[in-house]
């Protein structure tokens, strides 16, 4: 693309137009910079909220995946691609899922996470390059996040999981109207408006994507059984706070003692949903975990399976 096409292109965008709510930001007191900056920052989650359709159909195709043995990839650049690293290493601790079900690529490679690699983005077959690299096949999800929509190495991933069979969704911040990747299955498009500093994505259409994020990966390991009522009960006890919140999410769903919740963990080998199930359903660790694997992970199924053998 020729630069006066490119600055064509770029100067269209939704989130490179000047916000007319902050033409006099540069005038004001600190308290009214604040304050232009949040008011902002309140439209962003009715903008997410026009989208749930979209993010409901992108969670039915995740968890479909994920029940297949597919995996869920986001690929991303600067701070979209530091999102997508951020929501796909929170998963393991959270859920106790495997550290390869769900990854997170950003353009520059990890030292991307940390310092700007400028113009790595810039190359649609950077992105392609990293989906074969991570040895995309049909049974993966692709999602690229773009707040321009335009972000050439997103659109080379997107586009080369399409050509490899996977599913793609789309996460960006310009209206629907203007979306014109025919790769994608999914679009999700959070129209935020201008930004409070022009172009400065990083601010409302960061907080959109992370919204988004928070709702696809949250949402798809509730409908795969890792919730019970609103708490994790599938983390994984990595560190002190994790085997504390362990005990106490034992002890809430069943009552028991601090002392007691401790001992049925370590029968438990750790796992919460079998200890859950030991004491709930009264049986020991063994039968525990055939009755969650029976139930798909679902405590609640587990617990009114054995209730139904009676």
């Amino acid at each position: 693309m020729d630069k006066k096409k490119l600055f064509e292109e770029i100067s269209s965008l939704s989130t490179e137009q000047r916000n007319p709510n902050s033409m006099n930001i540069d005038l004001e007191t600190t308290e009214g910079i604040l304050r232009i900056i949040n008011n902002e920052d309140k439209t962003v989650p009715f903008a997410v909220e026009k989208e749930l359709k979209y993010i409901a159909e992108a969670v039915e195709i995740i968890v479909a995946a994920l029940k297949n043995g597919g995996r869920l990839l986001y690929f991303g650049a600067g701070t979209s691609g530091r999102l997508g690293v951020v929501d796909a290493s929170e998963c393991p601790p959270t859920y106790g899922t495997p550290y390869d079900l769900v990854q997170g690529f950003i353009a520059g490679g990890k030292k991307a996470m940390f310092r700007a690699q400028e113009g790595a983005e810039d190359y649609e077959e950077n992105g392609a390059k990293d989906v074969i690299n991570a040895n995309v096949n049909s049974k993966d999800v692709v999602c690229g996040i773009a707040a321009s929509r335009r972000t050439p190495y997103v659109v080379g991933a997107i586009k080369k999981a399409k050509e490899l069979g996977a599913k793609t969704l789309y996460v960006t911040c310009t209206p629907r109207s203007t979306f014109n990747i025919n790769e994608v299955d999914v679009a999700i498009c959070v129209d935020v408006g201008p930004e409070v500093i022009m172009g400065s994505t990083r601010m409302k259409s960061g907080t959109a994507q992370k919204l988004v994020l928070n709702m696809l990966t949250t949402t798809s390991m509730i409908k795969l059984g890792k919730v019970y009522e609103n708490m994790m009960v599938d983390l994984q006890m990595t560190n002190k706070k994790l085997v504390e919140r362990s005990k106490r999410i034992v002890m809430t769903i069943t009552g028991v003692s601090y002392e007691e919740a401790e001992e049925y963990l370590k029968k438990a080998d750790g796992h919460v949903k079998t200890a859950l199930v030991m004491i709930l359903a009264k049986v020991d660790a063994d039968k525990a975990r055939r009755l969650l694997q029976k139930a798909d992970g679902f405590v609640r199924k587990a617990i009114m399976n054995i209730k139904n053998e009676h």
